[in-house]
C-alpha cells in the first residue's frame, strides 16, 4: 500500500525528468494492484489526473491531453499526458506530452485547448510560475504538434502580461476560430471584488494577441474564480461553459465543492464582448464532475469529456498512489435552451453479451438473476409509474448499495451513495437530486469498477459519481413502492 500524508513543496515540484525509473516502477506496481482501477475509462498510469486539455480532431484521430502529476495522488507540478483515438472509445497511449521545463512554466503546465492550423495542432496552455516569495505569475503559452506527434514549445509566451484589472488567477485558454479571426477565452478573477469572470483576446495568426475585454454577462456575484471556459454554437445560439468556484449551495443546486455549468444565449458579440443569455445550469447532478472540455467531431457533433473528480477532495484510491479518471465521451445537443448529454454511439462497440427482461413490479423488490458483472451498460425504462417510489440498486452487496430512484411524492430524482462503499467527501453530503415529474423514466447507466454515470431520458439530466465498493457487491435490484412496468437491457462490456 502507498501511504504519503504530507508532501513537501520540493516533492510536489519535481518533474518527471527528476525521477528515476525505479521510483516510477515501484509506484506503478502499487497502482496496478489497486482494486479500484477502471476498465474502460481514461485513467493515469500513476499519480493524479485532472482536467482534460487540448481535445482536438487532427490527422485522422481525436487527440486528448490531461493534467498529470506522475508522482502521487496530489496536485503537484502539472505535466500534460497524451492519448489519441480514432473512435473515441479505444485510446492509444502516447505518454507524457509536455514536461514543464521552461521559465514560463516553472511550476506547472496548466490547462488549455487545441486548434488545427496549416496541418499542425496548436496547443495553448497556461504556464504557472512562482517566485521566491511564492507569488504567482501566469503566462499563456503555445506548443505545436506535427503529424508525427512531435511537440515543440514556442520560445516565449504568447500572452506575457495579465491585464491590470485581474489577479494572478488567470488561466485555461480556450482558442477557437470565428469569422476569419481567432479568439481566446481565459478564466479570470477581478481585483476589484475578487469575483470570477472570463476575458476575451483576438488574433489574426494565433501568435499575436490583443485584449478585447471582459465577457459581459448577467451572472454576477457568482464565485471567486471561473475556470476552464469553453464555447460552442448550435445554429444561432451560443453556449458558454465554465466552472465557477465558490458558489453557495442553493437547494438541490451547487452542492459540490466546486461546480461546472453553462449559459445559453445569443452568440457572443466579439466586438463589444456582450453575451445575452438565460440562467446558469449545472452540467452534471452527481458528485464527481468538473473541468469539461468539448471537441467538434469530423462529422459535426459536439462531444464533451470531463474530469471525473474534484479539486481539494481526498479519494479512496489515494492510498494506492493514484487519483481520478475522465468521463466517457458525451454527445451534446441543445433542446429547449438546455444542453442534453448522451453517451456517444461509438460506445456500442464495447457491448458483448446482452440480457433483456421485462417485469411488472407492484410493491416489491427483485434481484436480477444470473448477472454479477462488475462493468456493464444498463438501459432501464420505467413506464406507467404509480405510487411512492421506483428505482434501482446498483453494486448491491450484503451491506452496500448505490441507490437511484424517483421519489414520486417529492417529484425528485435522487442519487444516494451513502452506503456505496468507502465513504469520502461526506462534508458535502451523500445525496444528489433534481426535480422530476412524469410517469415515464429512462435510466441509461455505465458502470465501471469505481464509477457510475447515469443519463436520464436521453441526457436531459446526468449524475456522475465515483463509487468505491467491495468487489463482491455486484448485484442489481429493481424496486417499486407502488406499480410500474419495467423494460431492462443489460450489456456486458469489453475492457
Amino acid at each position: 500500500m502507498y501511504i504519503k500524508k504530507e508532501w513537501s513543496r520540493k516533492e510536489r515540484y519535481r518533474t518527471l525528468l527528476e525521477v528515476n525509473d525505479t521510483e516510477i516502477n515501484e509506484l506503478k506496481g502499487i497502482v496496478d494492484s489497486c482494486p479500484y482501477r477502471q476498465r474502460f475509462h481514461i485513467q493515469p498510469t500513476t499519480g493524479l489526473l485532472n482536467d482534460p486539455n487540448g481535445f482536438s480532431y487532427y490527422n485522422g484521430e481525436y487527440h486528448l491531453f490531461y493534467q498529470w502529476f506522475p508522482l502521487g495522488p496530489v496536485h503537484g507540478i502539472k505535466h500534460w499526458y497524451h492519448v489519441a483515438s480514432k473512435d473515441l472509445v479505444y485510446w492509444r497511449d502516447y505518454g507524457v506530452a509536455i514536461i514543464p521545463t521552461e521559465y514560463f512554466e516553472s511550476h506547472g503546465a496548466f490547462s488549455g485547448s487545441g486548434i488545427v492550423k496549416n496541418d499542425r495542432l496548436y496547443l495553448f496552455y497556461t504556464g504557472n510560475t512562482r517566485n521566491s516569495e511564492w507569488t504567482r505569475h501566469s503566462y499563456q503559452c503555445l506548443a505545436i504538434m506535427d503529424r508525427s506527434n512531435r511537440i515543440t514549445k514556442n520560445n516565449n509566451p504568447i500572452i506575457k502580461e495579465i491585464p491590470s484589472l485581474y489577479t494572478d488567477n488567470f488561466r485555461d485558454p480556450k482558442v477557437f476560430k470565428e469569422g476569419g479571426k481567432y479568439y481566446c477565452l481565459i478564466g479570470a478573477q477581478k481585483k476589484a471584488n475578487n469575483l470570477g469572470t472570463i476575458v476575451l483576446y483576438e488574433s489574426n495568426n494565433l501568435l499575436d494577441w490583443n485584449f478585447n475585454g471582459e465577457i459581459k454577462t448577467n451572472f454576477f456575484g457568482n464565485g471567486f474564480m471561473w475556470e476552464c471556459p469553453d464555447y460552442i454554437k448550435f445554429d444561432n445560439k451560443g453556449v458558454l461553459i465554465f466552472c465557477p468556484q465558490g458558489l453557495k449551495a442553493k437547494g438541490d443546486n451547487y452542492n459540490n465543492i466546486f461546480q461546472a455549468g453553462y449559459l445559453v444565449g445569443d452568440m457572443i458579440n466579439f466586438t463589444n464582448c456582450k453575451f445575452e443569455h438565460g440562467e446558469f445550469y449545472e452540467l452534471d447532478r452527481g458528485f464527481d464532475f468538473y473541468a469539461p472540455q468539448t471537441v467538434v467531431c469530423n462529422d459535426g457533433r459536439k462531444v464533451l469529456i470531463g474530469w471525473m473528480g474534484l479539486p481539494e477532495i481526498e479519494y479512496p484510491s489515494d492510498k494506492n498512489g493514484w487519483a481520478h479518471c475522465l468521463t466517457i465521451p458525451r454527445e451534446l445537443n441543445l433542446k429547449n435552451n438546455k444542453l442534453t448529454q448522451k453517451p456517444i454511439h461509438e460506445l456500442k462497440i464495447l457491448r458483448n453479451k446482452k440480457i433483456r427482461q421485462t417485469y411488472i413490479l407492484q410493491n416489491e423488490e427483485i434481484i436480477i438473476n444470473n448477472f454479477n458483472e462488475k462493468i456493464y451498460e444498463m438501459i432501464c425504462t420505467f413506464k406507467r409509474i404509480e405510487g411512492k417510489k421506483v428505482g434501482i440498486k446498483l453494486k448491491k452487496g450484503d451491506t452496500e448499495e448505490t441507490l437511484f430512484y424517483y421519489d414520486i411524492q417529492q417529484s425528485k430524482l435522487i442519487f444516494d451513495r451513502g452506503n456505496s462503499g468507502e465513504n469520502f467527501a461526506t462534508k458535502y453530503g451523500s445525496k444528489r437530486m433534481c426535480n422530476y415529474d412524469g410517469n415515464y423514466l429512462k435510466i441509461h447507466a455505465f458502470v465501471d469498477i469505481s464509477s457510475v454515470e447515469i443519463f436520464i431520458n436521453d441526457g436531459e439530466e446526468v449524475f456522475t459519481s465515483r463509487i468505491f465498493n467491495s468487489s463482491t457487491s455486484t448485484n442489481i435490484n429493481l424496486f417499486a413502492q407502488g406499480y410500474t412496468d419495467v423494460d431492462l437491457k443489460l450489456y456486458t462490456l469489453l475492457s
